[in-house]
């Protein structure tokens, strides 16, 4: 959270703590949760990512590059395999285009297709919308889980109840010292765990310490994984704001 900035900062961030005890929030879980948000986001940042798909038929590996502005804005283009190659994805908060370079077609994402997967894995489109809104969607408490394990915090997330989520609750467990992601779980409304994500190989880029490696499995589709591993990553550097726009999805690399 931000403590510094200027102007009548201090009266604000009290009538917001406030405004979070009225409505049974605990500052400290939304503080553990933008910290999460913010290891790999921060002002800007620029990364090459390997993305492998694992279902019980196939495997297929991806090499992704992406950039992003704030929390609002994404870009990601694929540079692996040659048959994916240019295959590119833009968000501007919370709208999303895909771009296809062998029909050379530009498509936007329409709300009925935002729980598909995003290029065949794990992830969904709504994965890469919701990043920009998860703060706003939902309210945070402390969380007691079964059998804790020492050096660990946890975190429920619920959503608003005016919110169109398919989520019933999520559970995030940070370590104690740096607050650095170990694992989040995702339950459907009857309570039943839907999806797992582990979060591993601790490494620095730049001057961040973040989990090099995310590993999504879906609880209710045995055998299949996505594995997402960090190879480079960049933070709070010059990004254009030409990256983030339309005509950039059409170009090559």
């Amino acid at each position: 959270m931000m403590f510094f900035r200027t102007g009548n900062t201090l009266p604000l961030i009290l009538l917001t703590l406030c405004a979070m005890i009225a409505a049974g929030e605990d500052p400290r879980a939304r503080e553990i949760v933008q910290r999460m948000d913010e290891l790999y986001r921060a002002d800007s940042s620029e990364a090459l990512m390997e993305m492998v798909i694992t279902t019980p038929h196939w495997e297929r590996a991806l090499k992704i590059r992406s950039w992003s502005r704030g929390t609002d804005k994404t870009f990601l283009r694929i540079l692996e395999p040659r048959k994916e190659k240019g295959m590119a994805t833009l968000r501007v908060g919370n709208e999303m285009w895909n771009y296809l370079p062998k029909t050379d077609k530009v498509m936007k994402i329409p709300p009925s297709m935002m729980m598909g997967s995003w290029m065949g894995s794990d992830f969904t489109n709504d994965d890469l919308v919701k990043e920009y809104t998860f703060l706003e969607d939902y309210e945070f408490a402390m969380a007691a889980v079964d059998a804790p394990e020492p050096g660990l915090l946890y975190v429920k997330s619920i959503p608003k109840p005016d919110r169109p989520i398919v989520w019933g609750h999520v559970i995030t467990a940070v370590r104690e010292e740096g607050l650095i992601p170990v694992w989040q779980e995702f339950f459907d409304e009857k309570g039943n765990r839907m999806r797992r994500i582990e979060f591993s190989e601790v490494r620095v880029f730049s001057d961040r310490t973040i989990p090099s490696v995310m590993t999504l499995e879906p609880l209710n589709k045995k055998g299949h994984r996505t594995v997402v591993r960090y190879l480079e990553a960049a933070f709070n550097i010059a990004v254009s704001e030409n990256i983030f726009s339309l005509r950039n999805l059409r170009t090559r690399e």
